[in-house]
């Protein structure tokens, strides 16, 4: 072996040790990055020169040591737990979020509710039929008869409030979507020239595993890594980013609730890829829950159907037995007028919304059971007690309130839960992939020393080599 050698270990324990130092330094400076994983230097031994013959040189030691590439500590099947777990808690959690709204726009129970409305409604009759004779009474109840119908307007108008939001929000969240998609493309494409080029690309490939986080949560994406460093983004099956490439994707269907949800009509909103109209099934996500809520079939289209529901019951209720009765002006007779109607189209609006009080004069009141004089009330007797009618008003409203309340505390439980295991799933991912300040100092610490050390052989050899040239074989003084 040369002499000078142990120069040449040396150094590259210099050079191998400081570029092991500079990635602790990395690592201690993003200890708090979002995203950051943390990096290892990996070394490994120069081999001696040899070259087998029959005059070989003797045994030497190695040529020192040398950084083999820097690894990045992640690990793949954690990181696609914590995507589906985000894809799943996310879904939980819009759910949740849209049921608790709802149920907020019913308000039950309170004082100024529909419930409370019914109460008086029925009490009006009631009244009536104790005082047949009293205006005052006969206003009364068309007062609240007026009141109620609007509270059923104002129900179902919340609803359409909320399907307009969601609507719009979806229309959001594919802007949001497709934007993240297209910024995944442009970090694969960066992250294979770096490697192509022999570069690290492990902070580029930090900042892309969040993109896709964040799409795993918009749609239940989940990635799919290639042998060049790119990865692919899969939603549903399909591929949202396939190398440097993104897929687009649009909500198409109606603004308008009513329109949409007609399962006639072909305005349902629904989502597709861009250009192709080809559908795009989600498995989970924020946008998959807003496409449930917005479908035919959703949570929005069901509580519609219930308000009106409400609004046909209680002119289906009403109306017959009050057209059996009489009025003031002619008690012998049934008046056969209705005590509700709809409005008519084209085109004809939702029952909640059509709704109205049909009679205009409290002298129209059919309280009275024709023959029976004009100061009966049996008749407004009869309706009062249709409030404990099956299947009436009062009995469809509260199943209605009482299965929103049911759904909301369930999807609250399932959010919560789903929260939880993604939440642990993120804790696991951290341990094995965020910045140990304590093990980073230890491993500084031992960078540090091996440092010095090859700093002194450098030093030695140097010694040794001066002592060979300047102090040794000199003849001739």
């Amino acid at each position: 072996m040369s002499s000078f050698a142990g120069l040449s270990t040396a150094l590259s324990s210099l050079i191998a040790q400081r570029a092991a130092l500079e990635v602790s330094g990395q690592n201690v400076a993003n200890a708090n990055t979002k995203g950051y994983t943390r990096q290892r230097a990996d070394m490994s031994a120069v081999q001696a020169l040899s070259a087998p013959s029959m005059f070989s040189s003797a045994q030497a030691a190695g040529n020192g040591v040398k950084v083999t590439g820097i690894t990045r500590m992640g690990d793949v099947f954690l990181d696609a737990r914590v995507r589906a777990e985000t894809s799943s808690s996310s879904f939980a959690k819009a759910q949740a979020q849209s049921l608790s709204r709802l149920e907020s726009t019913i308000a039950e129970p309170s004082d100024t509710g529909v419930a409370t409305q019914l109460q008086k409604f029925w009490a009006g009759w009631q009244e009536v039929g104790n005082r047949p004779d009293d205006a005052a009474a006969r206003n009364v109840l068309l007062g609240d008869a007026r009141a109620l119908v609007e509270q059923v307007a104002s129900g179902y108008r919340a609803v359409e409030t909320q399907w307009s939001q969601m609507r719009t929000e979806a229309d959001t969240l594919v802007v949001e979507v497709n934007s993240t998609a297209q910024s995944v493309a442009d970090f694969n494409e960066r992250i294979r020239a770096v490697l192509v080029s022999g570069g690290s690309a492990n902070e580029l490939i930090d900042q892309r595993n969040v993109l896709v986080t964040k799409l795993s949560e918009l749609v239940g994406a989940q990635g799919r890594e290639r042998e060049d460093g790119t990865l692919d983004v899969m939603v549903g099956g399909n591929a949202l980013v396939r190398g440097t490439r993104a897929n687009p994707i649009e909500v198409t269907g109606s603004y308008t609730m009513g329109v949409a949800i007609d399962g006639t009509n072909g305005q349902q909103v629904a989502l597709q890829w861009v250009g192709t109209g080809t559908a795009l099934p989600l498995d989970g996500g924020k946008l998959a829950s807003h496409l449930a809520d917005l479908s035919p079939s959703g949570l929005l289209a069901n509580a519609a159907a219930s308000w009106n529901g409400v609004a046909q019951s209680l002119a289906d209720t009403v109306n017959p037995t009050h057209a059996a009765g009489a009025t003031v002006a002619d008690p012998t007779v049934a008046a056969g007028t209705p005590f509700f109607g709809f409005d008519a189209g084209p085109p004809a609006p939702p029952a909640a919304l059509g709704l109205h009080v049909a009679i205009t004069d409290a002298d129209d009141i059919a309280a009275a059971t024709p023959g029976q004089g004009a100061l009966d009330g049996s008749n407004a007797d009869a309706i009062a007690r249709l409030a404990d009618a099956v299947g009436g008003p009062d009995a469809l409203y509260r199943a209605f309130v009482v299965q929103i309340g049911v759904d909301t505390r369930a999807a609250t439980q399932r959010a919560t839960v789903t929260e939880a295991s993604r939440a642990t799933a993120e804790n696991l991912q951290l341990s094995n992939a965020s910045v140990d300040l304590d093990e980073e100092s230890v491993n500084m610490l031992a960078y540090q020393r091996a440092y010095e050390g090859a700093a002194r052989v450098l030093t030695a050899v140097d010694e040794m080599l001066d002592v060979l040239i300047n102090r040794t074989g000199v003849v001739g003084r």
